[in-house]
Order: structure tokens, then sequence, then C-alpha cells
């Protein structure tokens, strides 16, 4: 028959079992409960570039900040909100975090590609083919055709043609319908009178992108170029008809006057 002197020692034994099993399994409760903060930066970013396609700019920017106070090294996060703000025209925000990615992942193939393509947009051509050359001549780099082509549009604005040319024709050759290269390539035939040339990759651009203001503007004036008057008229009045407040039509039709002064 089990005594009241028994009971109690096995009452203060269960008592101390409880509160060891308590005191080892508290930590991994806690462990469970602490949110991993760098999955959630990340997916915060990948949000973020969703709303960037969707052109929802003030919830991307929101949920990339939030991604930086979550993981203040993610760099991803830097590098895309730099993107968003360099898209929104943001010059000196986007340079900042930009410098910030550079200073966390110096060595990011995409990371150059996109800082070059910022940097020539604003005008600090050298420094940015300096950058874009990292990308593009990083063999592991599934975009380095990507590089190439802004490397190739950024030599255009130096007016170097011929280094412009070979990185346009190489990226074309990983992708022949990319938007980029071939407006570019269109240019580029127009700047060196090679008219035909300027005449067929406008028409390749236009068979995957629809005509802008910038795009019309160059067929018109290959087409002017050529002596196809038709071809002249319907792409300039396209181009008046749908986007009659662009700087392009306005030059169509300052150029239409003068012809008639003539």
């Amino acid at each position: 028959m089990i005594t009241s002197k028994i009971m109690k020692i096995i009452a203060a034994l269960l008592c101390l079992f409880l509160v060891a099993c308590a005191t080892s399994t508290e930590p991994v409760k806690r462990k469970k409960s602490e949110p991993n903060l760098k999955e959630a930066a990340e997916l915060n970013t990948q949000l973020a570039v969703g709303y960037i396609q969707n052109k929802q700019y003030k919830p991307a920017k929101e949920k990339l900040e939030k991604a930086i106070k979550q993981d203040p090294d993610y760099f991803k996060a830097y590098k895309t909100l730099a993107y968003l703000f360099a898209l929104l025209g943001l010059t000196e925000e986007a340079e900042k975090k930009y410098s910030k990615a550079l200073e966390l992942k110096p060595d990011d193939p995409d990371l150059s590609n996109s800082y070059g393509a910022f940097l020539c947009n604003s005008g600090k051509y050298d420094e940015a083919q300096k950058h874009l050359k990292i990308a593009y001549s990083d063999p592991f780099y599934e975009a380095r055709y990507l590089a190439e082509s802004n490397a190739g549009s950024c030599y255009i604005k130096q007016d170097e043609y011929k280094k412009a040319e070979a990185l346009l024709r190489k990226s074309l050759r990983v992708n022949p319908a990319l938007p980029g290269s071939l407006i570019s390539m269109a240019e580029i035939g127009f700047k060196t009178e090679r008219y035909l040339m300027a005449r067929a990759y406008i028409q390749r651009y236009h068979d995957v992108r629809a005509a802008s203001a910038e795009s019309l503007w160059i067929q018109i004036q290959a087409e002017r170029a050529l002596g196809a008057e038709k071809h002249y008229m319907k792409y300039a009045r396209q181009l008046i008809n749908d986007f009659p407040d662009s700087d392009e039509a306005g030059w169509v039709e300052a150029q239409a006057k003068n012809e008639q002064f003539r």
C-alpha cells in the first residue's frame, strides 16, 4: 500500500519532470515562433517586382523598404529599389540605392548591367561602359546579351557606331527579337546613311513591338531618304494621329512646312 510519504515523493518527482520538460522545450517553441526575416525580405522583394511589372509603384516601394528593414544586407532589395527610383526619374535616390547594392555585392553581373544602363541614361557614358563590360564579359551571366544590347545602345549616344553595331549584332544572335537592339540597329542604319538597313530593322522592331513616336520617326526618316513618298506619308500620318503631342510629330510638321516653301 502506497503511503502518503511515497505519494509526496512521486508528486515532487513528477513536478520536477514537468518543470524540466517545460524548460527543455521552451527554447524550441520560441525558435519556431520567431519569423525568418531573410525569407520575409526575399518574399517582399519578389512581391515588389510583381507590383513594378503591373505599374503599381507605391506598394512596390513599400514592400522594398520593408524588405530592407527585415534584412539590411539583402542587396536585391536595394537593387530593385534603385531600379524603381530610376524608372520614376528619381536619379539621386536611385544613385544612393545602387551604391549600397554595389557595396554589398560588387561582383554581381546583373547589378552591373542595371547600374550601367542607369549611368548611360544619366549621361555618364564612360562609367556606364565600365559596368556594362563587367556584365557582358562574365561567361556565367545568362543575360549577357542584354548587357551587350545596353552597351551597344549607349555607344550610339557616344557616336561610336562600329562598337555599337558589333555589340548589338552579338545580342541579336542570341535573341533575334530583342526590341532594344532592333531599334538601335535601325538608328545606326539611319545615322550611317544605310537606309535600307534602317528600314529592315525598324520593320523587324514593329513586328515585335507596337509603334512608338521614336520608332515611327526613324522609319519616316529612312523612307524619306529612300524616296519612298507613299511610305513616308503613311508613317507621317500615323505619327501625327497616334502621337500628336510628341516632339517627333512636331518635327514632321516642321519638315513638311519647310518643304512647302522650297
